[in-house]
């Protein structure tokens, strides 16, 4: 295929961006279910033993809210909710039978909920986190507001890994999406389907 025929939807660091947060997001699913849950216990073996786990997984936790912040900087204004996502969050049966609802921008009504969904659980998972952090942080709390710190921690982690799921099987149903944050580049043809007001707005870019 021709170059002439791509077009660019995310640079490189965009996507290294991206990678970082999503393989810290599988060590910590993966060994946050190995503390919180006797019976994932064995998962602890993702940094080697229980101990690293639990001494890592603050740390990891930390450097994935930082790249998510770099992302919520870059892409908040594109994830504003507007009337076509609403439109398309109505008909999302006709969405997933193949069919195209509304004039969406570079972000659907999905994907919009979704960055909303992880901003919210991250910024909830990096509060109480830190106050259960042993044993830097979680010294300066009382016994009873840290119980409900890990109450609130893994049922945003749950809510979290849930949305990734779908998140992720999204991104493998539509054809062209994964090739978006691995090449960075998308067909003019994809554009044109699912993204229609952000194809016209890349086009009027290149004529300037």
């Amino acid at each position: 295929m021709s170059r002439e025929n791509l077009i660019v939807r995310y640079r490189a660091i965009e996507r290294i961006n991206h990678w970082i947060v999503a393989f810290c997001f599988v060590l910590l699913a993966l060994s946050g279910l190995a503390l919180f849950y006797p019976a994932f216990f064995w998962l602890t073996g993702v940094f080697g033993t229980p101990q690293l786990a639990r001494i890592i997984h603050p740390f990891v936790g930390v450097v994935m809210f930082t790249g998510f912040s770099v992302m919520f900087l870059r892409y908040w204004k594109h994830n504003l909710v507007n009337r076509e996502d609403i439109k398309w969050m109505m008909a999302v049966g006709t969405v997933l039978k193949g069919g195209e609802v509304g004039d969406t921008g570079k972000y659907n009504g999905g994907q919009k909920g979704m960055f909303w969904l992880m901003a919210g659980c991250l910024l909830v998972m990096l509060v109480t986190g830190f106050i259960m952090w042993r044993p830097y942080f979680a010294p300066m709390f009382p016994i009873p507001l840290i119980r409900l710190a890990l109450l609130f921690h893994a049922w945003s982690a749950l809510i979290l890994i849930a949305g990734i799921i779908i998140h992720v099987y999204a991104a493998i149903w539509v054809k062209g999406t994964i090739r978006a944050m691995v090449e960075g580049v998308v067909t003019a043809s994809w554009a044109r389907s699912h993204h229609p007001k952000w194809f016209r707005e890349m086009q009027a870019r290149q004529r300037k």
